[in-house]
């Protein structure tokens, strides 16, 4: 069964949501807004039910969190409140939310949006575990214009077998560049990448997955 990681400061809550969703979804839930974070890596949910009043750490703060690592990034998050949808909708979109229910939750409604939304994201199985770490990459290509491109960026999110960047020209998914490290008195030719992934497709700075098609012995990792 899928995973579902609930997150709220009510038991009763809680209850009620393991009880309405465990006949489709295998639920894990905790009150401890803290220790969300180390179920959701440990677990890797394929959604999360999130409250936002919640103590020491809020739902708005976890959200941010939650969104913002590479190994949580892509778990689509629903907000679970009473507060009102109108009041805090747009601000939680922005933060990463996929969706907002009010309470009492109408569970027929939650329940389509799920199914929905898990159907249209197919779990995520990483090839590679991914690092935290800050490097500064020149990727040399061509365009969705077909415009020659030699353009700096950084990535703070690599692996073995790729990283992921903003990056501010159009590319297609497919597309190959060169990619080269840049040290702090040359630059070295570290392998060919291919887009496999965009994140945030048109906006100014779009986010890209790449995976290495060609790597030399200077790449940063190695399997």
């Amino acid at each position: 069964m899928q995973k579902i990681l609930v997150v709220d400061d009510d038991d009763a809550m809680r209850g009620m949501l393991k009880m309405r969703l465990s006949d489709t979804y295998e639920v894990i839930d905790t009150g401890n807004p803290v220790q969300a974070l180390a179920l959701a890596l440990e677990h890797k949910p394929r959604a999360i039910l999130l409250d936002l009043m919640m103590p020491d750490c809020s739902g708005f703060e976890l959200c941010q969190s939650l969104h913002t690592l590479s190994y949580t990034a892509r778990i689509p998050i629903f907000v679970i409140s009473g507060e009102s949808a109108a009041k805090y909708r747009d601000y939680m979109s922005n933060l990463g939310a996929a969706g907002y229910f009010e309470k009492p939750i109408d569970f027929a409604k939650l329940k389509g949006r799920l199914a929905s939304e898990l159907q249209a994201r197919p779990s995520e199985r990483r090839a590679h575990v991914r690092v935290r770490m800050k490097l500064i990459l020149k990727l040399k290509g061509t365009d969705a214009s077909e415009r020659s491109f030699d353009q700096l960026t950084t990535t703070e999110n690599v692996s073995a077998g790729g990283f992921l960047c903003t990056f501010p020209l159009a590319l297609p998914v497919g597309s190959v560049a060169q990619v080269f490290l840049l040290g702090t008195s040359h630059e070295q030719f570290v392998g060919r990448v291919r887009v496999v992934r965009t994140e945030a497709p048109d906006t100014p700075w779009q986010r890209y997955a790449f995976q290495f098609t060609e790597q030399t012995p200077e790449w940063i990792l190695h399997d």
